[in-house]
């Protein structure tokens, strides 16, 4: 509308007045009172009212310098005489291999390995969401933006792991002194932490800059959200047994390439606006190849204790174990096929773990739902006119660009196991006890006991 004008002009020469919808100009602007009113309000120096807010539109968004090709110069050469779209899909498919590669090493390593390649990808995707900020806004020059990302960054984390090493850790915890003190005051050293942040963040703000330096607060505190409180959740998955974190993660992995092998072959109906290059095609494609991948891939794992197993901590050996008796969901069960398959598959019965049923539903949101997190992040990308967000990774772009629909995934899964698989653990409930003052385990033991007499379990008589 030709009347608008930004609050930022006013108080420039040739900018006295801002008329409001009506056509009416605003109390105290030159041109009068507005109708109605008895007398005009004093004038007031509007710049000096709102410091210059920053109420540029999308247009008026900085250009983010473009990523750099960081492709080896060995697949350059290899590649050239290959059309750009035939490169990528090489250049793509490659480092995939590699990525999946490194992925299996990992696993073989152990659930501490993965820990902390979560804990890697994690602070990875913090940084590539917060230094496209830093750069976005970089001219304005806002003092410790980025120092203080950072100090919540690990004041975060040291909030979630903490909370971690209290409920899982609790036997390594109790041999060692120091540490209690830590756990026991926990919580209030943590938002001792952060209310230093937020101090610092108050102490930072700088006239004309306040609601600029508001938006990079929570900037900062929404990536806090996405990245860290996410991959908490990946690893409380992970002690649930290595199952429930390789088969979400796997799906969408299969998912995403799925999707992009029927999208580059078959797509010819776009998806969505905000990533024109998937298509209907690789949508569907991708769902039904995903939810046969999953189940398929969890028989194959359902099968070995090291990934159906809790993994715990063994305080005696100081590792990670994954021994157990493998619960209902991983025993083998004959199943009943419906009138309507029979006919089809010539089967009345086929035996399967319960588990495989669990991971249609796992690969069903992977592939349905889990795809709308890369829709967000494109929508993201298109904000500030970048194509990727970092260049780490040689055809696919950053860590987040591959790791954007796995946050939604991590939340889901959390979700499932607390609402449908996880049900009371005696070994943990046990691992508490043991922390707790030998008169107060006196009493537990007391009132556990009397609740067993009440119930006939126990005769009155028995003796502890």
């Amino acid at each position: 509308m030709p009347w608008v004008v930004k609050l930022g002009e006013l108080g420039r020469p040739g900018v006295k007045s801002l008329p409001d919808a009506g056509g009416a100009r605003m109390p105290g602007a030159a041109g009068g009172p507005r109708s109605g009113l008895a007398a005009p309000w004093p004038e007031v120096d509007l710049d000096e009212r709102f410091g210059e807010l920053d109420l540029r539109n999308d247009s008026d968004i900085p250009d983010v310098p473009p990523s750099t090709d960081s492709t080896p110069e060995i697949l350059k050469r290899a590649l050239s005489g290959l059309s750009a779209r035939w490169k990528n899909w090489w250049i793509r498919g490659i480092l995939t291999l590699a990525m999946i590669s490194m992925f299996f090493l990992i696993i073989y390593l152990g659930s501490f390995m993965l820990m902390l390649l979560v804990l890697s990808i994690q602070v990875k995707c913090f940084h590539e969401i917060i230094t496209i900020g830093y750069r976005v806004y970089h001219s304005y020059d806002l003092p410790w933006f980025r120092s203080l990302s950072w100090y919540f960054l690990l004041c975060v984390n040291y909030f979630f792991y903490g909370e971690t090493v209290a409920d899982y850790f609790a036997t390594f915890v109790q041999r060692r002194e120091q540490l209690q003190f830590l756990i026991r005051y926990h919580r209030f050293i943590s938002f001792a932490l952060y209310l230093a942040g937020f101090c610092m963040f108050v102490l930072s703000l700088v006239k004309k800059h306040y609601r600029l330096q508001f938006y990079m607060f929570a900037w900062t505190h929404v990536t806090l959200l996405i990245t860290v409180t996410q991959s908490h959740l990946v690893i409380q998955n992970l002690f649930e047994g290595m199952i429930w974190f390789l088969v979400p993660i796997s799906s969408v992995i299969c998912n995403d390439i799925t999707a992009y092998i029927f999208g580059f072959f078959f797509g010819r109906t776009p998806l969505i606006k905000l990533s024109p290059k998937k298509t209907w095609e690789g949508f569907i494609g991708g769902f039904f190849s995903t939810v046969v991948f999953g189940f398929i891939f969890s028989y194959f794992l359902a099968q070995h204790q090291y990934f159906v197993c809790p993994v715990e901590y063994n305080s005696e050996t100081n590792r990670f174990v994954t021994e157990c008796e493998p619960s209902e969901l991983f025993r083998m069960k004959k199943y009943s096929v419906p009138p309507l398959l029979q006919a089809v598959l010539g089967w009345e019965s086929v035996n399967m773990y319960p588990f495989q049923m669990h991971s249609i539903a796992l690969a069903t949101f992977a592939s349905l739902i889990g795809p709308f997190g890369g829709f967000f992040a494109s929508g993201f990308k298109r904000a500030f006119k970048i194509k990727d967000f970092a260049d780490t990774i040689p055809g696919h772009g950053g860590i987040m660009d591959r790791f954007d629909c796995q946050y939604l995934m991590a939340t889901f899964v959390h979700v499932y196991i607390t609402s449908f698989i996880r049900g009371p653990n005696p070994s943990k409930l046990l691992k508490q006890l043991l922390i707790l003052q030998p008169d107060q385990q006196l009493d537990v033991y007391k009132t556990l006991k009397s609740h067993l007499v009440e119930k006939g379990i126990l005769q009155p008589s028995l003796r502890g």
